[in-house]
């Protein structure tokens, strides 16, 4: 019998790495049923994208599981976490879960993990969500977007929270003041402004960093695990920081549209690169690049939002939907940057199977653990073109940029889902739930 069923071999920073059962069992040569020589690509751990929505089921129209998945695939993302609010329904009880969890085992291609959601009506569900095995729990402290997701005053995130800790649930929140945003944007639409910078100037950084304190405020009252999706400023991961080195349970995570794109970029290439928060200053991204090098900055996420072409145009800016399609190219974007590759691990992998207990099976190239992994040709450079990408719409921001760092392949469990740059047209994903 052979010793694996494959052997990568010459892939950096390793010699040998040998997979047997879905499990990295070894880094020695042996004999395996299938080789692969990897020279000149670098193997990462596949990336745990915990912020994503594809909308699916009730709104497939704008992604998807099936292309969400496949692209997230093409990125190097053999896990995904998918957010409750685009679902229609939202995933607020059992009955919404498992029509989620049943239209994602019927297409993706990749793992997945579910968020619950945290809302005014479902706060006697948050029970049935933790032993449907949520990943988490996410609120919104300003306006969804979404009519039947609504937002949490106060002192309903607060009772959620003291809740969701007695559960041993994480909390994630959209951190963003609700009567702030609300009061500058009516204030704006009624007196005619509603122009991008418009949209800009009625989220501001102080209504992010009042949520961000009062999220963390809760936090430390209450016990609860927190997480501060999302942070598009260097001060708000400084006040998460300052949080954890008093004590507080939070972890905070970013997103590349926020490391590589500023609001000078919203303003030219408009709706494909709204959202909320929305871009920020040059210097509150060069604060935000400190952070993360310095390791405030816990895990970094896609937030893929797509929508069709129809939602992101309209005259009135405040109207647009507000999303960026990006998971596609969330690992080429941070090795675009120069990050070191550790760093990287650290944030698309490590972290983010630590803070959502998903380790030692998820998240790390380590014997025993799941086989997920990419490889990378991290010195080859590519312009992104809207007819390379997964999406069913085919828009992004980032369209006709060069990138460097090109996924070669991607392995779930030690199976290939995809081949040079192919998707191998396995569905083999699978519901992953946090250890108890």
């Amino acid at each position: 019998m052979p010793d694996f069923d494959l052997l990568i071999r010459n892939a950096q920073p390793f010699e040998n790495i040998g997979i047997a059962n879905g499990k990295f069992a070894a880094f020695t040569a042996g004999s395996a049923r299938e080789e692969m020589d990897a020279r000149g690509m670098r193997l990462l751990p596949g990336v745990i994208d915990a912020h994503v929505h594809f909308n699916d089921p009730g709104r497939a129209e704008w992604e998807g599981l099936a292309t969400g998945s496949q692209a997230a695939a093409l990125g190097g993302t053999t896990t995904f976490f998918d957010m409750p609010l685009n679902a229609h329904p939202p995933t607020l009880d059992r009955a919404s879960f498992d029509a989620k969890r049943a239209a994602a085992e019927a297409q993706s291609v990749v793992d997945f993990a579910l968020w619950g959601g945290l809302t005014p009506i479902n706060l006697d569900n948050l029970e049935e969500l933790r032993d449907c095995g949520v990943i988490g729990l996410k609120a919104f402290m300003a306006n969804s977007g979404i009519e039947d997701f609504q937002c949490v005053p106060p002192a309903t995130l607060l009772e959620g929270m003291k809740r969701a800790a007695k559960l041993g649930l994480i909390v994630a929140v959209h951190a963003e003041s609700e009567e702030t945003t609300a009061r500058l944007g009516a204030a704006a639409e009624q007196a005619g402004r509603t122009s991008i910078r418009d949209y800009l100037n009625s989220r501001p950084v102080s209504a992010e960093l009042e949520a961000i304190r009062m999220a963390i405020e809760f936090s430390g009252e209450t016990g609860c695990a927190l997480h501060i999706v999302h942070v598009s400023c260097g001060s708000g991961v400084a006040l998460v920081a300052e949080a954890r080195a008093r004590g507080v349970n939070v972890t905070c995570e970013t997103c590349p549209h926020y490391l590589v794109l500023v609001d000078s970029d919203m303003e030219l290439l408009g709706a494909l690169a709204k959202c909320a928060p929305p871009l920020r200053s040059r210097p509150e991204q060069d604060s935000l690049l400190e952070h993360l090098r310095a390791g405030h900055i816990t895990t970094v996420g896609s937030d893929h939002s797509p929508a069709p072409a129809s939602m992101k145009s309209n005259a009135n800016f405040f109207k647009v939907w507000g999303g960026i399609s990006g998971v596609q190219h969330l690992l080429p974007l941070l090795i675009d940057l120069g990050l070191d590759f550790d760093l990287i691990t650290r944030v698309t992998a490590n972290n983010v199977a630590d803070r959502f207990h998903l380790a030692p099976h998820k998240g790390s190239i380590a014997i025993g653990a799941d086989a997920d992994f990419s490889l990378v040709d991290y010195l080859a450079i590519e312009e992104i073109k809207a007819d390379n990408l997964q999406y069913r719409h085919k828009h992004s921001p980032y369209v006709g940029r060069k990138v460097r760092g090109l996924v070669r392949h991607v392995f779930l469990r030690g199976q290939p889902v995809v081949k040079d740059r192919r998707l191998t047209g396995a569905t083999c994903g699978q519901l992953i739930k946090p250890n108890p």
